[in-house]
């Protein structure tokens, strides 16, 4: 019976080794094949309630997606304590579960897919900077964010919402592996859409609880220049540069790609790094051309690939305002050319 046992041992650990050479070997544009691509806009909630008819403008640009971000907020990026109260009616009216839900209700009739993304607000920080500093304050961060990802993954689960995104930029805790699987089992008890993590462009190599949700997200604000004015050519380059990374997490994880945000600023430092704030732009000249070429370098780069099966861009207002510096393509160059390849 040995040579039997062993026969089939090595059979069996050679169609393994196959198989993975196989995948390895794929061409990288047919990783993974989605379905139509979610074309999205991450939706701002307006302080008062929408008049009719703000949807469609959006839809005029060929989106079928947007995102929705209630906050949580949190005093100290090193203290536990998250505050959130689902029954706070002072809150801006598009982030209250009213607000949500007549939002979700006027764009879901429209064909719009709607993706529910909680951030948390750290004060004087951002949430790539949580990190508690010692065993039990960590005990309590996790019990109080599950506590507050769980209220917002049952609101999603009451409208139906399609979609759910478990935590937004929160690097320094996403290497807490267990605690995070721990969460992701209990949001699955309750809401039955599916569910992805948005990981910072610095952060999705690192983060190894992929296999537990449905999609890879990704915050992709990835620096695409070294100066202001780049041109199309050197911004392409520079995605082509990043795309493997994503791709060698796609590879093992075998799951699609969500760039659950990426946004630019219309000013000529849009590229360099396109996380900065607006209001840290104020004495930046304003240029509308390198927001709409960032645009375009994405899509003709990173749009096409297989694995990519949507995108967010950073931001949409149900009113378009005047504020200048700003994410929104809204009357833009940008807008255009996020229309142009949308509608295709």
């Amino acid at each position: 019976m040995k040579p039997m046992i062993s026969k089939y041992l090595f059979s069996s650990v050679g169609l393994v080794a196959l198989s993975f050479l196989i995948w390895f070997f794929i061409p990288a544009e047919n990783l993974m094949k989605t379905e139509e691509k979610w074309k999205g806009v991450c939706w701002v909630g307006s302080r008062q309630p929408l008049q009719g008819g703000e949807v469609q403008a959006l839809l005029a640009t060929g989106a079928n997606a947007i995102s929705q971000t209630p906050f949580g907020w949190q005093s100290e990026k090193n203290t536990p304590e998250i505050r959130w109260d689902m029954s706070n009616e002072r809150r801006w009216w598009g982030e209250t579960p009213a607000g949500i839900k007549a939002t979700y209700d006027s764009s879901a009739s429209k064909g719009i897919m709607n993706m529910m993304k909680p951030h948390l607000w750290a004060r004087g920080s951002w949430p790539g900077e949580i990190e508690m500093q010692n065993e039990a304050d960590w005990k309590i961060w996790f019990a109080n964010y599950q506590g507050f990802i769980l209220d917002y993954a049952r609101l999603a689960e009451d409208l139906k919402m399609p979609m759910l995104c478990v935590g937004t930029e929160l690097e320094l805790t996403s290497q807490r592996e267990k605690e995070w699987r721990a969460i992701i089992a209990e949001v699955r008890k309750v809401y039955s859409g599916k569910i992805t993590y948005a990981a910072n462009f610095t952060e999705f190599e690192k983060v190894k609880f992929w296999d537990a949700l449905d999609y890879i997200g990704v915050q992709a604000y990835f620096p695409l220049a070294k100066d202001h004015n780049p041109n199309l050519n050197e911004l392409k380059k520079s995605w082509e540069s990043h795309l493997p990374k994503i791709e060698k997490v796609v590879r093992k994880y075998k799951k699609p790609v969500l760039f659950t945000e990426i946004g630019y600023c219309n000013t000529v430092d849009a590229a360099v790094e396109p996380w900065v704030w607006p209001n840290e732009r104020k004495e930046i000249e304003f240029s509308e051309e390198v927001q709409a070429l960032c645009y375009e370098a994405f899509f003709e780069t990173a749009w096409k690939k297989s694995w990519m099966a949507g995108v967010f861009f950073w931001k949409w207002y149900p009113e378009r305002h005047q504020r200048e510096p700003d994410f929104t393509p809204q009357g833009k160059a940008a807008e255009r050319v996020m229309s142009a390849y949308f509608l295709k």
